[in-house]
């Protein structure tokens, strides 16, 4: 983790969020020039890949190369998505810093993302935690989770708050280090997100995690606010808006990381990221993935006149 001073964590998703929605596959060399450009525009934490069978997504399917040339780039902590156990082991064997496990708080969901049930992707966290401890004393993985379509699926629609909260609870209970929220499907407003993050705070104090949101709806840097006034500090976003969820209908791209960055900046808000530097990273994302659709305001309007970082 880089020793820059940060209020808030801005942690990039779109190496594996981005990119496994889009059905081309970005070239591995482009993959790695592109965290690095991330990396040195200040991101302090990038989740590059993911761990799951090449037959269901090819896109990453060359996660442990990437893996270990990230774990290279100094300042960087380096993150994996694994479903399960196996994904935990390979994700392991690269040596990322952090994995991060998906659990749904949809048994429709759960089904259609992992192929498990909700209460199956719990003992799959607690087997991991398990393996982690076999590991010796320099090398200590960190174990996030993030409660998918804890604010609404599109398969079985609304979730019970109460649900979400209990799962995190069980979470934790078998080894998480961390437990967030997802907003897999666009789902939340700001009054649900303060209301569910104060909940997970008061339920499982310093082991609450961070925010994942999606702009389906147009609500997803509304979301951030509203999480920041209960003392949330640390937000998933994906460079040009790239993202979502292939096994949930209708889920459109992340919050944009310019935005994010420019609003939480421009709010007095330390997250040590360049700007300028960020929004030069995007073309590398084309220079992998020709004519892809990309995201953002920031990028088209540039930055105001007289614009200080916080």
């Amino acid at each position: 983790m880089s020793a820059v001073e940060r209020d808030v964590i801005v942690s990039e998703v779109g190496p594996r969020d981005g990119l496994q929605s889009i059905k081309r596959s970005m070239p591995t060399e482009t993959k790695i020039e592109w965290i690095k450009g991330l990396a040195s525009a200040g991101l302090p934490e990038i989740e590059v890949g993911s761990f799951v069978s090449p037959k269901l997504l090819p896109q990453m399917a060359d996660c442990a190369e990437v893996v270990a040339a990230a774990t290279e780039i100094p300042g960087i902590t380096v993150l994996a998505l694994v479903p399960n156990l196996r994904g935990a082991q390979a994700a392991f064997d690269a040596r990322s810093h952090k994995i991060n496990m998906p659990v749904s708080a949809s048994q429709a969901h759960s089904k259609a993302n992992i192929n498990r049930t909700v209460e199956e992707a719990v003992e799959d966290v607690a087997r991991v935690h398990a393996l982690r401890q076999e590991f010796s004393a320099d090398y200590h993985p960190g174990i996030e989770v993030g409660i998918s379509t804890a604010f609404g699926c599109t398969i079985e629609g609304p979730v019970s708050e109460d649900w979400v909260i209990r799962l995190a609870e069980m979470l934790v209970e078998a080894g998480a280090d961390s437990v967030g929220l997802s907003d897999t499907t666009g789902y939340g407003n700001p009054a649900q997100v303060k209301r569910l993050f104060k909940r997970l705070k008061s339920e499982i104090g310093g082991k609450a995690g961070g925010a994942h949101f999606h702009n389906t709806r147009g609500q997803g840097l509304g979301n951030v606010v509203a999480a920041l006034e209960v003392g949330v500090t640390t937000f998933d976003s994906s460079q040009a808006g790239l993202g979502g969820c292939p096994y949930a209908p209708g889920a459109t791209g992340n919050i944009v990381t310019e935005d994010l960055v420019f609003m939480l900046e421009a709010m007095g808000l330390k997250t040590g990221i360049d700007i300028e530097k960020l929004i030069a990273a995007r073309s590398t994302i084309l220079s992998g993935l020709p004519g892809e659709a990309l995201y953002g305001h920031v990028q088209d309007a540039g930055l105001p006149k007289g614009f200080r970082y916080a």
